[in-house]
């Protein structure tokens, strides 16, 4: 007897109707909105435009300041999550043989610290008075290295960026050495036998091999940096000033303030950005190397 290959189509009608209520209908909503003045001091909605478009694009505010942190948050995310996690997970694959499991464990651990958790002890450690880390580096007699690390705006964006590397790196750490795992042995093994060097074997036959879990905790490092909230939040509230402030942090401030049409054309650039950073950074990584 043979068996019919596709379900009938009413099967997920009830799925494609919850979708369409609970998502498309209200991201159509948000982009509508984005064009009218709806705000928490007005029982009027009024249609304004592209107003709220030319504020976010305005030099006199602040919304391209925004943009730029979290481009920068993002790029350099990226790019110090893939470099050490891919690092520990190799020595993890290669270098380590004792206790293994247990190292696997204590650098994968931050990444289940609930984000409040981690912003509290980073910001008893980061104290410009009493911290630990200035605290350790007058100790060595390092003073001159001793930084308001949370406080400078300066340096803000970048001790948080530091913090969130040291939360979500073990995680990127697991995903990559779930890839080394499927690489067969055999292709080292005759790499070895023709005496190709450590860096050859790593750049040939590892690093290729490798690349569809580079893509996979690239894509979520773009996703995660551009919608970055929690820990910028938590540690500095966006301060001092605007010099860490983000997409995310900008549109809960705009609706907490009552000013919603705002709120959801931010939501709508940041969604442009994703659209556009994830399509792009997938086409790069999934691109054929030259001569492959």
């Amino acid at each position: 007897m043979k068996l019919r290959s596709r379900y009938p189509y009413y099967f997920v009608l009830a799925a494609l109707i919850l979708y369409v209520v609970f998502f498309i209908i209200p991201s159509l909503s948000g982009i509508a909105y984005a064009f009218t003045d709806w705000n928490a001091y007005s029982g009027e909605v009024n249609f304004v435009g592209l107003q709220n478009f030319q504020t976010i694009l305005s030099p006199g505010e602040n919304y391209l300041s925004y943009i730029s942190n979290t481009l920068v948050f993002t790029a350099i995310t990226i790019i110090l999550k893939t470099v050490f996690g891919l690092g520990l997970a190799l020595l993890l694959s290669e270098g380590v043989r004792r206790f293994v499991n247990a190292y696997r464990v204590m650098i994968y651990l931050p990444a289940v610290l609930p984000t409040l958790v981690v912003a509290l002890i980073f910001r008893s450690i980061l104290n410009p008075a009493t911290g630990l880390l200035n605290t350790f580096l007058r100790g060595i007699g390092l003073d001159s290295a001793a930084r308001p690390w949370l406080v400078d705006p300066h340096i803000a964006l970048y001790s948080v960026i530091g913090v969130d590397t040291w939360k979500g790196v073990g995680y990127i750490m697991v995903i990559l050495l779930a890839g080394l795992q499927t690489i067969p042995r055999e292709y080292y093994e005759a790499a070895e036998v023709d005496g190709a060097s450590a860096w050859s074997r790593f750049w040939h036959i590892t690093l290729p091999l490798l690349m569809p879990a580079i893509v996979v905790v690239t894509v979520l490092n773009v996703l995660y940096g551009l919608r970055v909230f929690d820990i910028v939040y938590a540690l500095t509230n966006g301060g001092p000033g605007y010099a860490t402030e983000v997409l995310s942090t900008a549109i809960f401030k705009a609706f907490s303030q009552g000013q919603y049409g705002l709120g959801t054309a931010v939501s709508s650039v940041l969604f442009v950005i994703l659209l556009v950073a994830g399509y792009f950074v997938i086409r790069l990584l999934e691109r054929e190397p030259a001569g492959g």
